[in-house]
């Protein structure tokens, strides 16, 4: 049976290692994240702050993708949900569902909602693949575990600055 750590506790622990990363001490870990039914990698420096997805206000005239503002402390963020960003189905609001502040760090208030998350990754355990001809830049690469399961690196900046992704509009 897997130890439950409780989401305080989790949160607690992340931000010791990000706060290791940018400092430059430690290994390099990577966050793992499900959305729909892909698995994805994000650098533990850039994949920001973990959060329970709140009540979302939605934005008229937004693509389907586009989940809409949350308000998180006081800051409002454009929410996408990523898995139908990426053409999968919609992510249902529940238990494990989780929003990523993926844009802080690089200037944007910008957060992705996804199924859950998998929990810290370390990339010795995981072998670089083929991704697919047609991957965006902020999907280039991809992984298997040891398991053999596909896993896709999140180039967060990349993300950021890709047209199809800021454009939100229909």
């Amino acid at each position: 049976m897997a130890r439950k750590t409780s989401l305080r506790d989790f949160q607690e622990y992340l931000a010791g290692r990000l706060k290791t990363a940018a400092q430059g001490k430690g290994g390099v870990s990577w966050l793992g994240i499900q959305a729909g039914d892909e698995t994805w990698l994000v650098d533990l420096a850039d994949s920001g702050e973990i959060v329970q997805a709140p009540q979302l206000t939605g934005v008229p005239l937004a693509r389907p993708w586009f989940a809409g503002i949350a308000n998180i402390r006081g800051n409002l963020y454009a929410v996408t949900d990523f898995s139908l960003f990426r053409g999968g189905q919609a992510t249902p609001q529940n238990a494990s569902t989780r929003l990523l502040l993926v844009g802080v760090k690089h200037g944007s208030n910008a957060a992705l909602l996804v199924s859950r998350m998998l929990g810290l990754k370390n990339p010795e355990d995981f072998t670089p693949t083929a991704a697919g001809q047609d991957a965006p830049a902020w999907a280039a690469v991809s992984y298997t575990d040891r398991q053999g399961k596909l896993w896709h690196k999140l180039a967060v900046r990349d993300l950021l600055v890709d047209q199809d992704f800021m454009n939100i509009g229909v």
